[in-house]
């Protein structure tokens, strides 16, 4: 038998960064360096993937119309850069709707994104409700602005979905929802 080492375990009383939980469908822009060798000098390019949660998608197999919105602005969102790109895809005839006639990509990485360095102007970042050190308090605090005043992405829709916590010691992801958080997803019982 091969031995394993016992992984290292996170502090739990660390920083976290609490953002809006959008409803709306995951999405990633993925960019990466192709090189081609076509010529005596090999030429590196910039190509564009689109996926959804599951799967990389195309204008003609869509997921309510993504990778149609990444073509129109693929020039644009070259600037995101190389790599991995996560996002919310919401708005208009996706889940909640928000009231809006358009659809909207909001990005993940809050740390990445933010007014010092802004994304491309077809993107938004998911709203930082919290960026502090992590307590009960702090996420009930959350919950119950998110609750009284609504949307932050939205501002005036009165039905947001919840919550995402970034726990940034241990690199992982909680979600509280407004609605029937008790009950586990697709589970008809709310609390």
């Amino acid at each position: 038998m091969q031995f394993e080492a016992f992984p290292k375990i996170p502090r739990y009383s660390r920083g976290i960064v609490i953002t809006e939980k959008l409803d709306g469908t995951n999405a990633q822009i993925c960019i990466e360096k192709v090189t081609s060798s076509f010529k005596d000098e090999p030429e590196e390019t910039l190509i564009i993937r689109v996926g959804s949660r599951n799967k990389w998608i195309t204008p003609e197999d869509d997921n309510y119309g993504f990778a149609k919105w990444v073509e129109k602005n693929k020039r644009e969102l070259m600037a995101l850069g190389e790599g991995r790109h996560f996002g919310e895809w919401y708005g208009n005839g996706i889940q909640r709707g928000y009231g809006l006639s358009e659809k909207r990509f909001a990005l993940f990485n809050a740390g990445r994104w933010n007014s010092n360095n802004p994304p491309p102007a077809c993107c938004s970042i998911v709203p930082v409700i919290h960026h502090g050190m992590f307590t009960d308090t702090v996420i009930n605090e959350a919950m119950e602005m998110l609750k009284a005043n609504g949307s932050y992405a939205v501002p005036g829709f009165m039905d947001p979905e919840g919550i995402v916590i970034y726990h940034k010691a241990s690199n992982s992801l909680f979600k509280k929802t407004v609605k029937g958080d008790e009950s586990p997803k697709g589970s008809l019982e709310v609390a």
